[in-house]
C-alpha cells in the first residue's frame, strides 16, 4: 500500500524518540540489574527508585566543560561522534515492529522504510558507523586514542564478516533480503531460532563484539588504554559515543528478534494487530537482559583470544552453517 510522506516523517520522529528513550532507561536498567546481581544498590537517589537518573546523567554531560586537545584536527574531531550517532539511529528505521495498521483510512507501516534489500542496508550503514570511532581516535592526536581506534577497527571489521555470514542461513531459508518478508516467512512455520540455532549463537557472539560489549569490550579496555578511542572526549561528545554504542546494541537485538525470533509474532498466538509491537518489545527486552547478564558475569578476553575466536572459530562455523543450509534447502 502507498504510504504518505508525512506519515513516514511522523513515524521517523516517533521511532527516533522511542529509541532514545529506550537507550536512556536501558542505562538505568543495566545499572540496576548489575547491582542486583552483584549484591549492591543501584542508582536510587535521583527521583523515586532512581527513575530520574538518566535525566541527571544528561544534565551532567550537558554542563561538563567541552574541552578538546589543542593539536586535534578540529572538524574531524567534532564530526566523529555525530557520524557514530547518526548511523546508529538510521539503522533502526528498517526494522519492522508490526504488520502495519490502517487508522482513519491512512495506512501506517510497521517500519519507517521498507526495502527489498533492508538487511544489506543495515550492514552497509553499520559499516559506515565504524568510521566515527576510527576518525575520532585518530583526530584526537593522542597515542592512547589512536591505539584504541586501531583496536576498534580490527575488532569490528573481523567480527562483521562472521556477523554477515551468520544471517546467510536465514536469507537462504526465507529467500529474501527484506526484513518484512523474513518475518512473514516465520508466520506459519517454526521460528528460525530452531533450524538456525547455530547461526543465532554466532550472531550473538559476533554482535556482542560488534557493539564492543563485555566480554569483548577491548576497544575501551580502561585498564590498558585509559579509555580507548574516546580518551580525549568529554561532555556531550563523549555522551554521543556512549549513546551510539547503546543504540547499536538495541538495533542488534531488534535485528536478532526479526531474523531468528519471529519478529512481531507471538509464540503460537499473535492476537490483535495492536499487540504486535508489544510482542516485539518483550523479545527485545529479553535479549537486552541477556547482554547485561553477560557483561555482569563474564571476564574480558585477551586481545589475541578475541581475534582467534573471530577468525578461527566463528567465521568457519558461520560459513559451514550457510553451506549446510544451502545444501538442505536445495535437496528438500
Amino acid at each position: 500500500m502507498r504510504v504518505e510522506w508525512w506519515v513516514s516523517l511522523i513515524q521517523a520522529l516517533v521511532i527516533i524518540n522511542l529509541v532514545l528513550a529506550t537507550f536512556a532507561y536501558l542505562t538505568l536498567a543495566e545499572r540496576k540489574v548489575m547491582a542486583r546481581m552483584q549484591l549492591r544498590y543501584g542508582p536510587n537517589r535521583a527521583g523515586p527508585y532512581g527513575l530520574l537518573q538518566p535525566i541527571a546523567d544528561l544534565l551532567k554531560l550537558l554542563h561538563k566543560e567541552s574541552f578538546y586537545p589543542a593539536a586535534a584536527i578540529d572538524w574531524l574531531y567534532l564530526l566523529a561522534p555525530f557520524i557514530a550517532t547518526f548511523t546508529a539511529l538510521t539503522t533502526f528505521s528498517v526494522i519492522p515492529i508490526g504488520p502495519g495498521w490502517e487508522i482513519g483510512g491512512v495506512f501506517i507501516p510497521g517500519q519507517v522504510a521498507d526495502g527489498d534489500i533492508a538487511l544489506i542496508l543495515i550492514f552497509a550503514i553499520g559499516s559506515t558507523g565504524v568510521y566515527g570511532f576510527i576518525v575520532g581516535g585518530w583526530a584526537s592526536d593522542s597515542k592512547y586514542a589512536l591505539l584504541g581506534s586501531m583496536r576498534t577497527c580490527a575488532q569490528l571489521v573481523s567480527y562483521e564478516v562472521a556477523l554477515a555470514l551468520s544471517v546467510l542461513g536465514v536469507v537462504i531459508m526465507a529467500e529474501s533480503l527484506s526484513l518484512t518478508e523474513i518475518v512473514a516467512a516465520q508466520e506459519d512455520t517454526v521460528w528460525y531460532v530452531v533450524p538456525q540455532f547455530v547461526g543465532l549463537v554466532v550472531f550473538l557472539f559476533a554482535g556482542t563484539a560488534e557493539t564492543a560489549r563485555a566480554p569483548f569490550d577491548l576497544p575501551e579496555a580502561e585498564q590498558e588504554l585509559v579509555a580507548g578511542y574516546h580518551t580525549e572526549y568529554g561532555g556531550m561528545r563523549f555522551g554521543l559515543f556512549t549513546m551510539s554504542e547503546y543504540i547499536n546494541l538495541i538495533t542488534l537485538s531488534g535485528l536478532c528478534v526479526t531474523l531468528f525470533l519471529g519478529g512481531w509474532h507471538g509464540p503460537g498466538w499473535d492476537g490483535p494487530t495492536w499487540l504486535a509491537p508489544l510482542w516485539f518489545l518483550a523479545k527485545l527486552a529479553v535479549l537486552l537482559y541477556v547482554f547485561i547478564w553477560m557483561r555482569t558475569t563474564l571476564p574480558r578476553l585477551r586481545y589475541d583470544q578475541l581475534m582467534r575466536l573471530g577468525w578461527k572459530v566463528l567465521l568457519p562455523v558461520a560459513t559451514l552453517n550457510a553451506i549446510v543450509t544451502a545444501v538442505l534447502v536445495v535437496a528438500l
